[in-house]
């Protein structure tokens, strides 16, 4: 999908308040439907949760593949903000005290045509206890891991050759690679020796 006129009018306020964000265009499989196709959500959001020790936070699902960690994410409801999601999301997956301090990167998946977004942000720890607030995350385990250990997570999640416990409406492997597009954009804007880097 492309760019809703919600989204056009919100990101140029996102952009002041939080930096300019890194776009990449990224062409996928999209032979499954959970998240990209689920009706509910218009795109999501992206957590990158920076903890006091300078570590990121990875989750993993009760349902997911064994080993399949990555950078929490949640979906924007219909009529939603961005910024109203991404607060909303951080809290209920990690019920941490969290501060919101920059976009990161848009990711834009294109199988030809553009069918979902994602919006990094980078938040910052500020108090709480770790652990899901909302119980439907079904978060099994957490995870800390390097800003360098992402291409690795990355590259885990791209090679997948395992299903879950669930049914996502198609492929788990084309879900790995799906989701190891944002590891790989969050890892390239955080380590540009300028905090960004350009559209790929």
């Amino acid at each position: 999908m492309e760019l809703t006129p919600e989204w056009r009018a919100e990101i140029p306020q996102l952009i002041r308040d939080l930096g300019r964000p890194t776009h990449v265009s990224e062409r996928i499989d999209d032979s499954f439907d959970d998240p990209i196709h689920k009706p509910d959500r218009t795109g999501e959001v992206c957590m990158v949760v920076r903890r006091p020790n300078g570590k990121l936070l990875l989750a993993i699902k009760t349902f997911y593949p064994e080993g399949a960690y990555r950078l929490p994410t949640g979906g924007i409801h219909h009529g939603e903000s961005i910024r109203d999601a991404a607060v909303r999301e951080a809290y209920e997956e990690t019920g941490l005290e969290l501060g919101l301090v920059r976009f990161l990167t848009h990711v834009i998946y294109l199988a030809p045509k553009p069918v979902f977004h994602t919006f990094a942000f980078l938040f910052e720890e500020r108090g709480g206890t770790l652990g899901a607030i909302d119980a439907t995350e079904e978060i099994a385990d957490w995870r800390e891991v390097d800003v360098a250990e992402l291409p690795a997570v990355a590259e885990n999640l791209a090679s997948l050759t395992t299903a879950g416990a669930r049914d996502i409406g198609g492929s788990w492997g084309a879900w790995g690679k799906f989701r190891a597009v944002v590891h790989r954009a969050v890892h390239d804007v955080l380590t540009s020796p300028d905090g960004r880097t350009g559209t790929r």
